[in-house]
């Protein structure tokens, strides 16, 4: 889970940095195609929600990392489950170290074709956990109750 952890937040940091330094801020590589790298500073929540409280998506994201650390193995739900916890943890932990340092989040990845929401790779990994975790925990308790 830890390493699971360690590797979304350096995956994450290194397309950002690359992002930063050989895209433009507002623009769109390349102009016009269904996929684009399009590169903004969000300073809000999910959909750039409420900028004015960057402290206390700080104390979400620490309040989730500390409750996966210390309840996340005891779970259960066996290696993905870990995996998607790791992800989740990852994900919170590397947006918050960008909300630290600099008050917003870069994101970048845009499917004009499907979301209208601008994100990164913290993000995929949040939701992807989150998805797995709750399809989990539903599986499981629908094979409880049937059975």
């Amino acid at each position: 889970m830890v390493i699971t952890a360690g590797v979304v937040v350096a995956i994450d940091h290194l397309s950002k940095w690359l992002v930063v330094n050989n895209v433009k801020l507002d623009t769109q590589v390349p102009a016009g195609s269904p996929v684009t790298i399009h590169y903004i500073q969000n300073s809000g929540a999910a959909f750039g929600l409420f900028p004015q409280f960057t402290f206390l998506y700080l104390v979400v994201a620490a309040i989730v990392a500390g409750y996966i650390l210390l309840y996340g193995p005891r779970m259960g739900g066996g290696l993905l489950r870990l995996l998607a916890l790791g992800g989740i943890l990852g994900g919170s932990i590397s947006n918050g170290i960008d909300r630290l340092i600099s008050g917003t989040v870069v994101d970048f990845i845009d499917f004009h074709f499907w979301l209208f929401q601008i994100f990164n790779v913290a993000d995929m990994a949040i939701v992807g956990g989150m998805l797995v975790v709750v399809y989990q925990l539903g599986f499981r308790h629908d094979s409880v109750t049937s059975g």
